[in-house]
């Protein structure tokens, strides 16, 4: 399984170019809302033939292809058999359909499909399907750069990733890893041996010969869905692409196969979804194993494996048959346990009360895989109606994120969608405020606690909405930070505080995290500027925001001391809020520190926070630094930092955030 977030695919798809064909237009343009978020353009057609039409004409851009199956005029899976027909450019395909009936899943697969996603777009489930496509597009295109003799092996390297090579003979003489964890076999139980021996007794002989005839007589790809047998005998189905490797004389060298693992689509998670499908009210019980792949690193891919395997048989030996409890066993330390509480013989309370005793069992209990015995500790989602896995699923985040091991997870997919919808919105609002120039900066003075004069302004980015009503960056800067749009944010962001330079002759204070410093692009931007305005650099101040970032010390410190080359100051943002520390003080060696607004607010009711702060004010004077406190609100406040030797305040009480006048 591909490991990324959304940040990847989003950066990765940005630049690439779809061809999205939909013939229902309310699901085309709901879903090409959705797409336009990832992608840098998109192709639309409006049915398999107009879908085709538009591959022809512009194959030579296309990176991906998404399409639905049931169409007028052509269908999905005969446009995609078209396609591949045409030998002009090998292209991922990702199926997306209301229809989840074995016949559509099988005719999808043997026509080269890369993945199959269900209607209505599940954001989770699309993200994965991308990063693994992304994974596609980057081998296709690493080799397309080789030989003729690495091309012939992309042609099969694209459609898998589980990997065997066999001499003319059909003798095994090389298999990857992931051929060993599939096949539950060692390499020297396979180096040597004919490729039988993972063949399972239920498949035709006729499959076997059309694939001899195919590879070995044609000299062609042979491509479909085989049952394979693992070495205890369990069976697993794979998507197989069979191809021969040629000399530059035409003759048979070796034969190369590559597989994709479909067991648990067709198998369990398959068979989830038919459960799902055909039941009116069901409850959900979605099972971790809490730290898996920890546990898979530890004690290796095959014992954890059996492990896993063995608590699953357990489970089913557990369950009485009065709770009509089926169990899913869905990989990687994650299984399902479903019940049709229609008709069912207990009650609903009845089956949540045994499926939390069951999960307080399995704790409890020593699992024995040999001769050795180990804890394992399982987290458990527990939810029931229509969208009861959804929920489910979503639980089961929540209990790891919180590191929980019981969530009640009812409603929760509605909330997440919800909060999905919301975060689309916001970088709708954000691209369209881009687009337009309504990303503007408002400045808030800081003022000289002795003479009360402004010597400062904090540059404040601000979004102008729609409605012309001022949205504020606790709205969308987060979100923002995760999408496409944010460079393009910082970039405005920059501009307008380095042009209000030339508005104020005052110092101009911008607002820069560890994330904006970690991108070159960013920081040779800044360089620019400070080039290009180098008379008035030394009345900026960088002001950089404490963060979890991971982010090297290094990156930030040579960054410090270049734009300190041009005589700008650094201030600490938010000093005395969680993050802060005196370690990162000296790494940074700060210019100015201002005091977080939390310890400030409470000032006059508060001793612990005027404690805290007479013991910043002791370390900033002994070094030198200057001070500023946030959030000053009334005069009071004011004058008690005025006594302390705060050298300046910001806040309410000196003036709000506004566009900065000449």
């Amino acid at each position: 399984m591909y490991n990324c977030n959304i940040e990847d695919v989003v950066e990765f798809f940005s630049g690439t170019k779809l061809l999205y064909i939909e013939d229902n237009k309310e699901a085309r343009e709901a879903t090409q809302g959705i797409l336009e978020e990832f992608f840098g353009d998109i192709y639309i057609g409006v049915d398999g033939v107009d879908g085709y039409n538009k591959f022809i004409e512009h194959y030579k851009d296309i990176d991906l292809i998404i399409t639905d199956i049931n169409m007028p005029n052509m269908n999905g899976i005969e446009m995609i058999e078209k396609i591949k027909k045409s030998n002009l450019k090998e292209i991922p395909v990702l199926v997306l359909s209301a229809h989840n009936e074995v016949d559509y899943f099988i005719n999808s697969i043997k026509v080269g499909i890369n993945g199959y996603l269900l209607k209505p777009v599940d954001i989770e489930q699309f993200v994965a399907s991308l990063c693994q496509v992304s994974q596609t597009i980057k081998l296709s295109k690493e080799l397309q750069k080789k030989t003729s003799l690495l091309e012939q092996y992309q042609h099969i390297v694209d459609h898998s990733s589980i990997v065997s090579k066999t001499d003319a003979r059909g003798v095994i003489t090389y298999i990857n890893d992931k051929f060993c964890q599939i096949s539950k076999y060692s390499k020297d139980e396979l180096i040597g041996k004919p490729h039988n021996i993972i063949r399972h007794p239920d498949v035709p002989k006729e499959v076997f010969k059309d694939l001899w005839h195919t590879i070995k007589d044609k000299k062609e790809i042979w491509q479909g869905v085989v049952k394979n047998r693992a070495k205890d005998g369990t069976p697993y189905y794979v998507n197989a692409t069979v191809g021969p490797i040629l000399d530059q004389n035409g003759d048979i060298q070796e034969y190369i196969a590559l597989r994709s693992l479909v067991t648990d689509i067709m198998d369990a998670k398959k068979r989830l979804q038919d459960f799902i499908f055909d039941v009116k009210r069901f409850a959900i019980a979605y099972f971790k194993i809490e730290d898996f792949e920890d546990f898979q690193f530890y004690y290796g891919l095959k014992l954890s494996g059996q492990i896993e395997e063995t608590l699953v048989d357990n489970i089913k030996k557990i369950i009485p048959k009065e709770f009509s409890i089926e169990v899913f066993d869905l990989g990687e330390g994650e299984f399902v346990l479903a019940t049709d509480l229609e008709h069912c013989d207990k009650s609903d309370n009845e089956v949540v009360n045994f499926l939390k005793n069951l999960q307080k069992r399995l704790n409890a209990q020593k699992w024995q895989v040999g001769d050795i015995k180990y804890d394992i500790t399982v987290m458990m989602s527990l939810a029931y109606g229509n969208n009861a896995l959804d929920d489910a699923k979503y639980g089961l985040k929540k209990a790891i994120k919180e590191n929980k091991l019981y969530v009640f997870a009812n409603d929760f997919a509605k909330i997440a969608h919800k909060k999905a919808e919301q975060n689309i919105n916001i970088i709708k609002m954000v691209k369209s405020a881009l687009n337009n120039n309504k990303v503007v900066s408002f400045f808030q003075p800081i003022v000289n606690n002795k003479t009360k004069e402004i010597e400062k302004y904090e540059s404040l980015v601000r979004i102008i909405d729609e409605n012309n009503q001022i949205v504020t960056p606790f709205y969308f800067l987060e979100v923002a930070r995760k999408g496409m749009y944010y460079s393009s944010l910082t970039s405005k962001i920059l501009k307008n505080s380095f042009e209000a330079l030339k508005i104020t002759s005052k110092d101009i204070s911008i607002n820069l995290s560890a994330y904006d410093i970690e991108k070159e692009h960013t920081r040779y931007e800044i360089y620019d500027y400070l080039d290009k305005l180098q008379d008035d650099t030394n009345r900026l101040i960088f002001e950089l925001l404490e963060s979890e970032a991971a982010i090297e010390f290094k990156v930030i410190k040579d960054f410090i001391k270049h734009v300190k080359s041009y005589g700008v100051k650094i201030a600490i943002d938010d000093f005395g809020s969680g993050y802060s520390n005196m370690k990162r003080v000296i790494k940074y060696d700060p210019d100015i520190i201002k005091i977080d607004g939390s310890l400030i607010q409470n000032l006059e009711y508060d001793k612990k926070s005027l404690s805290i702060i007479k013991g910043f004010l002791s370390f900033a004077k002994e070094q030198d630094i200057q001070t500023v406190a946030e959030f000053v609100e009334n005069e009071n406040i004011y004058l008690i930092l005025k006594e302390l030797g705060v050298d300046f305040s910001q806040g309410y009480y000196f003036g709000k955030p506004e566009r900065l006048k000449g």
